[in-house]
């Protein structure tokens, strides 16, 4: 829960809206440093989590690259700061024109996905005078335990080269004189929790990496990607993940020969913490068998309940009385438009303050104007301090 004086604060901006605590970023971003970049690992931030250009120039500060997956991210990235060597660029369906985007930048690196992907961006290379460094996304087939809408890494999703595939794409790099490979790449899911999923990605980079390296081609990057997951029932106990021990997992199992550096993607596990959904209690009411509170949020501010069936934790900031069960849903014209059903908090009654938590990533950035709903402006606690 936030201080009474943050609280206060809060009280005065139009409802709703993302508020970011900057001192839980810059600290989550400390234990990134302390255990990731100090041991000379490269970080990018995915965009895909949160494209703040306020957030992006914090984490940009601290040392991190960027992870993009659309032209829109790699403006976005630029504009915010980072250097075009700093930024990857992933994605299963980038267009001509997003490719083109890249190669006018130099960017560091594309992630490619399929052989035919390679071969156009060969053609579009060429076209324009350029050489594209590109990274083999492969995809390892490793059980993610995650949403199964979160899951990227079996041979049933679309991301990634299958290991079956993998032969014909390494023979037709030589003939590629526009394509210069330079590592490999995997991501196997989002909001992973348990470390085996981990360990058996490190298995698999590693003979992997020993395979590739045995035809003859020199990797430079092993990317293991993201998905990191944080604690959504208790983020204020547990507002900064476990970095230790997951940068030393890999520090452990991954096998890195002398001219091979190791790279993550990490998005959620930087950025979800900081955020919250700050909404307003519009009415209460009381049905056969549910008490609701009907906030003026929806999922047009925060669409994982509806899309993922995920539960983020609900403070109430403006109530003490004894707790009561509700569905707290928002006003938008669909079902599942509920943020959590049968949730114990304070009795609330209209105008009352609550804070939906842990929003600070895949919230803002998947807003949609649905019901031609408003955006209202995010605010930043270092606004609020400088008050």
């Amino acid at each position: 829960m936030y201080p009474d004086t943050i609280i206060s604060a809060l009280q005065k901006f139009k409802t709703p809206y993302f508020f970011y605590d900057f001192d839980v970023l810059r600290k989550t971003l400390e234990e990134v440093k302390k255990h990731a970049i100090s041991k000379d690992f490269h970080v990018h931030f995915a965009l895909k989590a949160n494209n703040q250009t306020r957030i992006l120039e914090v984490i940009k500060e601290a040392g991190l690259g960027a992870d993009c997956v659309s032209g829109g991210e790699v403006n976005r990235a630029i504009e915010a700061g980072f250097a075009p060597e700093e930024i990857a660029f992933a994605g299963v369906g980038k267009s001509d024109e997003e490719i083109e985007l890249g190669l006018k930048h130099d960017i560091f690196c594309f992630n490619v996905e399929s052989h035919q992907e390679i071969e156009v961006l060969n053609e579009l290379a060429g076209k324009h005078g350029k050489k594209a460094r590109i990274a083999l996304r492969l995809n390892p087939n490793v059980e993610a335990d995650t949403h199964k809408y979160i899951t990227t890494g079996l041979n049933e999703n679309k991301f990634g080269i299958n290991e079956t595939d993998l032969d014909d794409v390494l023979g037709m790099l030589p003939q590629l004189k526009n394509i210069e490979l330079i590592g490999i790449h995997f991501h196997i899911g989002s909001q992973i929790q348990k470390f085996t999923p981990f360990e058996e990605l490190c298995k698999k980079a590693n003979q992997l990496n020993n395979y590739i390296e045995d035809k003859g081609f020199k990797l430079t990057v092993i990317n293991v990607g993201g998905g990191f997951g944080i604690n959504y029932d208790h983020p204020n106990d547990n507002s900064i993940p476990d970095f230790e021990r997951f940068f030393g997992l890999f520090e452990e199992n991954i096998t890195l020969k002398r001219h091979q550096k190791l790279h993550f993607e990490l998005g959620r596990s930087i950025i979800g913490q900081c955020g919250s959904l700050i909404t307003k209690v519009l009415f209460t009411k009381s049905g056969k068998a549910k008490n609701f509170a009907i906030v003026d949020a929806g999922m047009t501010e925060l669409i994982r309940p509806a899309l993922y069936q995920a539960t983020h934790r609900i403070d109430v900031f403006t109530s003490d009385k004894a707790k009561k069960t509700y569905d707290v849903v928002g006003p938008i014209c669909e079902s599942s438009d509920t943020f959590r059903k049968d949730v114990s908090i304070p009795e609330v009654q209209r105008g009352d303050l609550v804070a939906i938590r842990s929003a600070g990533a895949y919230g803002e950035v998947m807003r949609s104007a649905y019901n031609l709903r408003e955006a209202n402006p995010s605010i930043f606690s270092d606004d609020l301090n400088s008050d």
